[in-house]
């Protein structure tokens, strides 16, 4: 398969190597700055270009690996001539946004992606968009050998997934690193509760989080989360998630 790959970041890296090591010929790297394009482009024996007139008409695939607000700026810019599939890579924007192309899709990575981490991609799920059978099967067929976990999935499904992806990766983050503020001012070590953040991470992986959810909330432990409730009062911020959170799981035990 030709792919040409619009963009040099994150998912534009990873993508690119993944397909360019299952065989496929990339033919360009599309970037505003010609020295990222070149930088990705020589790891994948791409031509590097930093003009979407530059963008040929003749690739099998046209991958749009740049971030949401872009996305529609760099496909209205793509030659009208365009036969092949062309996808963005975005969880939380339409397929219809690529509707003026004959074929169209998306192929969204549901993982953080940094390209100067190494990731296995077969391990990481890709859902998979096509406005019809060529588009759909043609992604299909590239993910496979990439993936054991590529499925198909609507524009409004992954609008969820990736709403549900901010809340179990991004936010859980946050609160982090509020344990981290807070462990801090006391002079106490966030590798103090590197275990039971292993531990919670585990037990997600066999049972459902409503399962396995603990502290004073689920057990009714007024007193406790009073006492919390004190200690928050000199930070408005972390008490007003603490009350909020509290409040869900208290919703959501019965």
């Amino acid at each position: 398969m030709t792919i040409t790959i619009l963009g040099s970041g994150n998912v534009a890296t990873h993508l690119g190597e993944a397909f360019h090591k299952a065989g496929h010929q990339i033919l360009q790297v599309y970037s505003r700055n010609k020295a990222n394009a070149n930088a990705l482009a020589s790891v994948l024996s791409a031509v590097a270009i930093d003009s979407l007139g530059e963008v040929t008409n003749q690739a099998d695939l046209y991958l749009i690996a740049v971030p949401d607000q872009a996305i529609q700026g760099v496909a209205e810019r793509l030659p009208s001539a365009i036969k092949g599939v062309v996808v963005h890579c975005s969880g939380a924007t339409h397929s219809a946004i690529l509707g003026h192309f004959p074929h169209y899709g998306v192929l969204y990575p549901v993982q953080s992606l940094r390209k100067n981490i190494p990731t296995s991609l077969d391990k990481v799920p890709f859902g998979i968009e096509g406005n019809d059978l060529v588009s759909t099967d043609l992604l299909t067929q590239l993910m496979q050998p990439l993936t054991l976990q590529s499925f198909l999935c609507s524009s409004e499904q992954r609008l969820a997934l990736h709403i549900a992806a901010v809340f179990a990766n991004n936010f859980s983050n946050v609160l982090f690193q509020i344990a981290f503020d807070v462990l801090q001012e006391q002079n106490l070590s966030f590798d103090l509760l590197k275990p039971i953040v292993l531990e919670t991470a585990q037990n997600v992986q066999k049972k459902s989080p409503k399962e396995v959810q603990t502290g004073p909330a689920i057990r009714g432990d007024i007193e406790t989360i009073k006492k919390h409730l004190q200690f928050l009062t000199k930070n408005p911020n972390w008490l007003k998630i603490y009350q909020q959170l509290t409040q869900e799981i208290t919703r959501n035990k019965s």
